[in-house]
C-alpha cells in the first residue's frame, strides 16, 4: 500500500521543483503581470495540480487508511487514477504553455476522469467504512469540491472553445477558483491536521466540538461564495463569504491551541510547529484583508489584490503547511515501509536519523522569511524586491525539497 502513495508524493516533489526552477525563468513574465495568459495559465495549473494536488492525493491515499483503520476501495483503481491524472496534466500543462486549444481540450477531459476515478475511490471507502466524524466528512466535502472545480474547469474550457456563454465565463472563472482554492484545499488541511497534530503532539482527550463549529463556517463561506460568483453576485455577499471565512479560520486556531494545550509530547517535531505558526500567521493576513477590503471595497476583486491573496492563500497556508506536514510524513512512511519489519534490529536507524530537525528548521525559516518579502514587494510594486524575494524563495525552496527527497536514499 505504501507504493500508491509514494508514486504521488514524488511526483509531486518533481512538479514542485519544475515549478520553482520555471518560475525563477519566467518570473517578470507572469507574476508581475495578469495570470490570464499562457504563462500564467502553466504556472498555475503546475503548483495547484502538479504539485499541491498530487502530494496531497499521494497523503489521502495513505492517511485515510489510519483514519479509518481499513484499506482503500481499490488500490488498482489508485494505480489507473494516477495513470488518467498524470497524463493528463502533462498534456494540459504543454496545451496551456503552447496555447493550443485542442490540446486544452483533450488532456483536461483525463486530468478529469483522474479527479472522478480519485472520488470514486474515496467515496466507495468512506461509505464502506461508515465512520463520519469531523475529519471524514471534511475529507468527503475536499473531494465533492475538488470535482466540482474540475467540472466547472470544463465548462470553462467548453465555453472558452465556442463561446456560447459568452461573459459568463467570468463567472465560471472566479467561482472555479474559489472552490478549488478554499473548498478542496482547505476543508482537506483542515480536516486531517485534527488527524496530524494530535498524533504528533500526543494529544489525548482534548475538546473536539470545534472541529464541527469549523466544518460548519468553512463549508457555508464556500457553498455562499461559490454560488455568489456564479451569480454574478455584488461586494457585500463576496465580503460576507469572506468574513464567515475569516471565521472558520478563527476557530481552527483556537482548536489548534487546544490540541497542544493537551499533548504529552513537548516537541512534536519542528515541521508541525511551524505548520501551526503558518495557519496563526495566515489568520493574522486573512483579517488585515477583511479589514482592508471594508474599507477599500473597490479593491476587493482587483488584479492586486487577487494576485496578494492568492500568493497568501496558496503560495503561502497551502503550500508552506505541506511542505511543514511533508517533513513529518514521508519520513514516517519511509521508515515504516523500508525498516518497520526490522525495527530494533542492530544498523537500523530511527525515524529521526533520516531527516535533520535542525536543516528543517533553518529551510523553513528561511522560506518564510523569503515569501513575506515576496509579498512585501507585491504589495508595494516593486519589481526589484519581487524579484529578489521570488527568486531566492524558489532557490530555497528547491533546496528545501531535496532535502525532503533525499530521505528516500536514507
Amino acid at each position: 500500500m505504501f507504493r500508491l502513495p509514494f508514486l504521488f508524493i514524488i511526483t509531486g516533489i518533481i512538479g514542485f521543483v519544475f515549478f520553482q526552477a520555471t518560475t525563477i525563468i519566467s518570473l517578470s513574465d507572469w507574476m508581475m503581470n495578469s495570470l490570464r495568459g499562457p504563462t500564467g495559465w502553466f504556472q498555475t495549473h503546475l503548483f495547484v495540480l502538479g504539485w499541491a494536488t498530487m502530494l496531497a492525493m499521494g497523503a489521502v491515499y495513505q492517511l485515510i487508511n489510519v483514519i479509518l483503520q481499513s484499506k482503500i476501495y481499490s488500490e488498482r483503481l489508485g494505480y489507473i487514477h494516477y495513470i488518467f491524472f498524470t497524463v493528463g496534466l502533462i498534456g494540459l500543462l504543454y496545451g496551456f504553455y503552447f496555447g493550443k486549444v485542442m490540446i486544452i481540450a483533450s488532456f483536461a477531459s483525463l486530468t478529469f476522469i483522474g479527479i472522478l476515478l480519485f472520488a470514486w475511490n474515496m467515496g466507495v471507502t468512506l461509505i464502506r467504512a461508515s465512520k463520519w466524524d469531523a475529519i471524514t466528512i471534511s475529507a468527503a466535502c475536499a473531494v465533492g469540491y475538488l470535482v466540482l472545480t474540475g467540472f466547472i474547469g470544463m465548462a470553462m474550457g467548453v465555453n472558452f472553445y465556442t463561446g456560447i456563454w459568452g461573459e459568463f465565463h467570468e463567472n465560471l472563472f472566479r467561482s472555479h477558483i474559489w472552490l478549488g482554492t478554499v473548498g478542496w484545499f482547505g476543508l482537506l488541511i483542515t480536516g486531517f491536521s485534527y488527524k496530524m497534530l494530535p498524533m504528533f503532539y500526543l494529544s489525548h482527550q482534548y475538546p473536539t466540538n470545534l472541529q464541527t463549529v469549523t466544518l460548519i463556517l468553512w463549508n457555508s463561506a464556500v457553498v455562499l461564495g461559490a454560488i455568489n460568483f456564479l451569480i454574478g453576485g455584488g461586494f457585500w455577499i463576496s465580503w460576507l463569504a469572506l468574513f464567515i471565512l475569516t471565521g472558520a479560520i478563527v476557530v481552527y486556531n483556537i482548536h489548534l491551541l487546544q490540541i497542544k494545550k493537551y499533548r504529552n509530547k513537548r516537541n512534536p517535531g519542528l515541521g508541525i510547529k511551524w505548520s501551526v505558526f503558518a495557519s496563526q500567521a495566515f489568520l493574522v493576513l486573512v483579517i488585515g484583508l477583511l479589514i482592508y477590503s471594508l474599507l477599500f471595497p473597490e479593491q476587493l476583486f482587483h488584479a492586486k489584490t487577487m494576485t496578494i491573496a492568492g500568493w497568501i492563500y496558496l503560495g503561502g497556508w497551502v503550500s508552506f503547511t505541506i511542505l511543514c506536514y511533508a517533513s513529518k510524513i514521508v519520513p514516517f512512511l519511509w521508515w515504516t515501509h523500508k525498516y518497520g519489519k526490522h525495527a530494533g534490529k542492530p544498523g537500523i536507524p530511527l525515524m529521526a536519523d533520516l531527516l535533520d530537525e535542525k536543516k528543517v528548521q533553518i529551510g523553513l525559516a528561511i522560506v518564510a522569511g523569503f515569501f513575506l518579502l515576496l509579498l512585501t514587494g507585491l504589495f508595494m510594486e516593486a519589481s526589484i524586491i519581487i524579484a529578489i524575494g521570488g527568486t531566492i524563495l524558489s532557490l530555497v525552496s528547491i533546496l528545501y525539497i531535496g532535502l525532503i527527497g533525499f530521505v528516500f536514499a536514507r
